[in-house]
């Protein structure tokens, strides 16, 4: 006779299965808030009994924190190799934002969720990460531009925390409005973005 499987007993899914569960587990969280939405309400979007949803992935938060982990893997692995290449400041801060813009694409409900929850989520034990991998990013990005203007590539009065903090912002909430698939790529976006923060949209004269 078989063995019975035991309640909230996680097997194996394929790869594909797993993905897209937590493609539509990271489109709920981040249209409804992570305490807001319940496993029930994700197992109804992904077409499953809720049940059926712990035999993938023990609690939510265990899909939350494959979710933001995987984002966070990825932008550093892209980030780090920005660092490690030896740009001058301008074109560190090019391809940072470049490089932002295409995990906004590949990961845009990640970013949602990473902008709306890390803060408390950095709280709790088994988001510690989130904490660490924002204060890497500060250090990256202020350490870019403290350099920019040390070199004079970066105007000498730049009010360094206040550039980031612009710099962080307007690019990231891009999550909320940016499509997969849109009118412009990632790259045509960070193309514009970056002429409008570096060069202003005043006509020079």
């Amino acid at each position: 006779m078989p063995p019975t499987k035991k309640k909230n007993q996680v097997t194996a899914a394929p790869p594909e299965r797993r993905q897209e569960l937590l493609d539509t587990a990271a489109e709920v969280f981040a249209a409804q808030g992570y305490n807001a939405t319940t496993v029930r309400k994700i197992a109804d979007e992904a077409g499953l009994l809720a049940g059926s949803l712990y035999y993938h992935f023990d609690s939510k938060e265990s899909m939350l924190d494959e979710i933001l982990s995987t984002f966070l893997t990825e932008l550093w692995e892209g980030y780090d190799a920005v660092l490690a290449a030896g740009l001058g400041p301008r074109r560190t801060i090019e391809a940072l934002v470049t490089e932002s813009f295409r995990e906004i694409d590949r990961h845009r409900a990640a970013v949602a969720i990473y902008q709306k929850e890390s803060r408390h989520l950095a709280a709790q034990p088994r988001f510690t990460y989130l904490a660490a991998s924002q204060a890497k990013f500060e250090k990256a990005w202020l350490g870019t531009l403290e350099r920019g203007v040390a070199e004079r590539v970066f105007r000498e009065d730049l009010d360094i925390r206040l550039t980031y903090r612009f710099v962080r912002d307007t690019v990231w909430v891009a999550a909320s409005w940016y499509r997969p698939g849109g009118q412009h790529s990632p790259e045509e976006i960070a193309r514009q973005y970056l002429s409008m923060v570096l060069d202003g949209i005043a006509v020079r004269t």
